[in-house]
C-alpha cells in the first residue's frame, strides 16, 4: 500500500502533547508506517487502534519503536555513578541537566536524556507513580485546549500518538514521565511540565518501576 494512502487510512496527524510541534516527525512518520507495513500490521481493522491499552496486543509497535529508534542520535542511556542516601529504585530528574537518574543501588544509576519544562512550566518536587499504561490514550486537559483549540478532545494510543510507547503518571497531577513521537526534542524544554524520554528508553524505564515509585524533580 502506498504510504499517503496509510496515512490517510489510519488519519495520522501531528499533535503535540506538552511540546512544542517540530516538522521532522512526519519523515519519522513515514519510516515507521513503513515498518508497519513489512510487519504486517497495516492490514489490521482501524477499530483496533481506538482499543483500551488494555486490550492491545502492542508487541509489534514496541519491536516497531525498537528498530525504528535504533540508529537515532539521542542521548543514549547508560549506567553511571550517582552516590546517594536514596533507596535503588528511586527516581530523580535533573531539569537542569536535561537526564534522569533511576537510583541501581551501589553507587549506580542508570542516566537517561529527557525532555522538560519549557520556561514558564518548570517545576520541581517530589511525587510517586500513581498508575503505568503501555501505549496510552491522550485527553489534552482543559487548559491545553484553551491555549491549543486545535487540539483533538482524545486520542487512542498508538504510533501518533504524542504519549508515545509508555506513560507513568505523577501523583494525582497533570504531569507524566512519558514517550515521544519526536525523540530529536529529547535533552530541549519543549513541554508544558512533562517529562519526556525517547520510546526505546521509556520502555526501558517503564519496566524497571512499579507503581509508588518516588519521583524527586529538581530544577
Amino acid at each position: 500500500m502506498h504510504i499517503e494512502a496509510i496515512k490517510a487510512k489510519y488519519n495520522f496527524k501531528q499533535y503535540a502533547c506538552c511540546h512544542l510541534e517540530k516538522p521532522g516527525f512526519i519523515m519519522r512518520l513515514s519510516s515507521l508506517l513503513i515498518l508497519l507495513a513489512g510487519l504486517g500490521m497495516i492490514g489490521v481493522p482501524e477499530a483496533s487502534f481506538a482499543s483500551s491499552s488494555a486490550q492491545k496486543d502492542t508487541s509489534a509497535f514496541d519491536q516497531t519503536i525498537r528498530e525504528w529508534s535504533a540508529g537515532d542520535p539521542l542521548v543514549r542511556r547508560e549506567t553511571v555513578d550517582y552516590p546517594t542516601d536514596a533507596v535503588a529504585g528511586t527516581i530523580f530528574v535533573s531539569t537542569a541537566e536535561r537526564r534522569l537518574y533511576l537510583v541501581l543501588g551501589d553507587g549506580k544509576a542508570m542516566r537517561y536524556g529527557i525532555g522538560v519544562a519549557r520556561e514558564g512550566f518548570e517545576w520541581s518536587g517530589t511525587m510517586r507513580i500513581s498508575m503505568k499504561r503501555e501505549w496510552p490514550d491522550w485527553t489534552p486537559p482543559a487548559e491545553m485546549l484553551q491555549r491549543r483549540p486545535e487540539l483533538p478532545r482524545h486520542m487512542a494510543g498508538g504510533p501518533d500518538n504524542p504519549l508515545g510507547a509508555r506513560a507513568m503518571y505523577l501523583g494525582s497531577s497533570l504531569y507524566r514521565i512519558h514517550g515521544s513521537n519526536e525523540p530529536e526534542t529529547i535533552g530541549e524544554a519543549v513541554s508544558s511540565g512533562c517529562i519526556r524520554m525517547a520510546n526505546e528508553d521509556v520502555i526501558d524505564l517503564y519496566e524497571r518501576v512499579k507503581i509508588g515509585t518516588v519521583v524527586i524533580v529538581q530544577k
